[in-house]
């Protein structure tokens, strides 16, 4: 009983080019392999009534097995250059991953210091945060120092009012009394 499996992928290898490339070379052996033990089997039902037939038949029993065996050698070999062509991929990635964290210079560390103070970046930077923070902090002083001065005029408009009325209720009452200051006295002149 032969089973063939279509290759699976079941443990995804970051999609390295070197692994799909691998899977495909064992498909391509599964699939050799597959079709000579087809003929194999072909083999067995064929009938054979001389011995030039059954030597024949030999022949080509032991020319599938040779080419199952090149099949396997084959892949094989070509697993020692995947492994290589494996194990260089990774170090690229190892290599990037590693440029992305290595230590930098004073100059790029300026560089990003200047960038994030001006907002050059994806980020807003801390200058664009403080005059965020400082826009919103003056649009709240201006409207608590607006809510004052109304507040104040409307203090101011009673305190006038309360003199005002005071004055008059004091002129009010010196008249009522008689007691009138010199500019209000009575200037009877007959001429």
């Amino acid at each position: 009983m032969n089973i063939k499996m279509q290759s699976i992928n079941l443990f995804r290898n970051n999609g390295l080019k070197s692994t799909r490339e691998r899977l495909d070379r064992q498909a391509k052996r599964d699939n050799q392999i597959a079709f000579f033990e087809q003929q194999k089997e072909n083999l067995k039902n064929m009938k054979t009534d001389t011995i030039e037939d059954i030597s024949r038949k030999l022949d080509l029993l032991h020319g599938y097995d040779d080419q199952i065996t090149a099949a396997k050698a084959e892949y094989n070999n070509s697993q020692m250059f995947h492994i290589l062509d494996e194990a260089s991929e990774r170090a690229e990635k190892v290599a990037e991953e590693a440029e992305k964290y290595a230590p930098k210079t004073p100059e790029e560390r300026l560089e990003d210091m200047i960038e994030e103070a001006t907002g050059v970046d994806k980020d807003a930077g801390m200058l664009g945060e403080a005059m965020d923070e400082l826009e919103e902090i003056t649009e709240e002083m201006m409207e608590e120092s607006a809510e004052e001065l109304d507040e104040m005029s409307e203090e101011l408009e009673e305190v006038e009012n309360i003199d005002q009325t005071q004055a008059e209720m004091e002129a009010a009452n010196k008249v009522s009394t008689g007691i009138l200051p010199e500019k209000y006295k009575r200037i009877d002149y007959r001429i």
